[in-house]
């Protein structure tokens, strides 16, 4: 099939998330289909990754968008317009015009767009292509997290309107795709109750698991308990990573004196550094040439997320390392893990203190915990099982 698929971020492997999942699908999908790759970037330094993606795509074209989302343009077009922030910061008239002019001139079996504020790019008044969008996250539901938790009061109603105008747009492009899929069975409930008998996929993130298990082991001594590898522009990573310093690590460092909090990640905002400075044994590393540097090298990884949102690339790719996972049932939802089996779950940074303390303590579970999840990772959720989940759906949605 052709395929002209829209993405929000420039796919690469450099990091967990996202990009991560967009390369992998692209890869494995292009031993049968002919992709177009459309990406918004931040700027220039991010081409870099467009020679990578060429092997697997017959075209990769890219169009800017704001650093940052709170320009004036942006800022003024939100508050003067129907659409949310999201939506504006996303949206490239270039991209728009690049894929009107795509689709004359090219036949596309059908158009795969991740996330819905990539669809506005798509025209309304062209020959119809099927469309396949796939939501990694219910978007208004993080940002209403955020909303709860982080906005001072007497700002929640300007944030609120925009949550409102956020939630009726992610409705309307889940009611205008063809196929609608969700990475989770969570996420997928979450769908259906909100427009009832819409029909839902589930698309879950996966790894590969190969590549994990070439990659040879090196855990560092002291031992290492790891959160990341990490987007800190996301919000959940951001409490995530409180969590651990405020409840969980206090617990832990008193009790094992030989282990460090390594926190690997992008974009650490300066409040939890200075937070950590009131702590003993934390160390940072922002830049980590290959995530398996960090997923091989240390003992734990601690996963601590209470924000909603699909399901997490950073734990399964900790799993196809044999690196034992403690978490939330929030960190893990989606998974159909066997907790206690393939993963250590506690609810309370208490209990996660005290699952960490005895895994450290105690290396041949730590080891069988790792080895399970592994196992599991391996049997459903590799890339290949993924793929080719795609591939029934896009059969189905061309032939039908």
């Amino acid at each position: 099939m052709k395929i002209l698929m829209l993405v929000p971020f420039l796919p690469n492997t450099s990091m967990s998330g996202g990009q991560t999942r967009w390369y992998n699908i692209i890869k494995g999908l292009s031993k049968e289909h002919e992709i177009t790759l459309f990406s918004l970037i931040k700027d220039e330094s991010e081409k870099k990754f467009i020679p990578e993606l060429q092997k697997y795509c017959k075209k990769v074209r890219v169009f800017n968008r704001p650093k940052s989302p709170w320009t004036v343009r942006n800022i003024l077009l939100t508050a003067f317009s129907y659409y949310p922030l999201l939506v504006i910061r996303n949206f490239s008239l270039k991209e728009r015009r690049a894929v009107v002019a795509e689709l004359k001139k090219e036949k596309y079996d059908l158009i795969h767009a991740e996330t819905f504020y990539v669809m506005p790019h798509v025209p309304s008044n062209i020959p119809q292509v099927p469309s396949v969008l796939v939501e990694q996250t219910i978007e208004y539901m993080v940002y209403k997290h955020y909303v709860d938790h982080e906005v001072p009061w007497f700002l929640k109603p300007i944030y609120l309107l925009d949550i409102l105008k956020l939630r009726y747009w992610e409705l309307y492009f889940w009611k205008k795709a063809n196929r609608l899929v969700a990475v989770s069975d969570e996420d997928r409930e979450v769908m259906r109750k909100l427009i009832p008998d819409i029909q839902v996929d589930v698309i879950p993130n996966g790894v590969d698991a190969a590549y994990f298990e070439k990659y040879p082991v090196k855990r560092k001594s002291p031992p290492r308990v790891l959160y990341g590898a990490a987007n800190f522009n996301w919000l959940q990573n951001v409490e995530a990573v409180n969590i651990l310093l405020e409840e969980v690590w206090p617990e832990i460092v008193t009790k094992v004196k030989d282990a460090y909090l390594w926190i690997v990640g992008r974009n650490i905002p300066e409040s939890i550094y200075t937070k950590a400075k009131t702590l003993d044994r934390v160390e940072f590393t922002e830049s980590i040439p290959d995530v398996r540097d960090a997923l091989k090298s240390a003992s734990i990884m601690v996963v601590p997320v209470e924000g909603p949102g699909g399901t997490r690339l950073k734990v399964l790719e900790a799993m196809a390392s044999g690196l034992p996972v403690v978490s939330t049932s929030t960190g893990v939802a989606g998974l159909g893990i066997d907790e206690g089996t393939h993963a250590i779950v506690s609810q309370s940074s208490e209990g996660m203190a005290r699952e960490v303390e005895a895994l450290l303590k105690n290396s041949s579970r730590a080891k069988k915990v790792g080895e399970a999840g592994k196992k599991f990772v391996e049997k459903y959720f590799d890339w290949s099982v993924i793929v080719g989940i795609h591939n029934k759906i896009y059969k189905e949605l061309v032939h039908d």
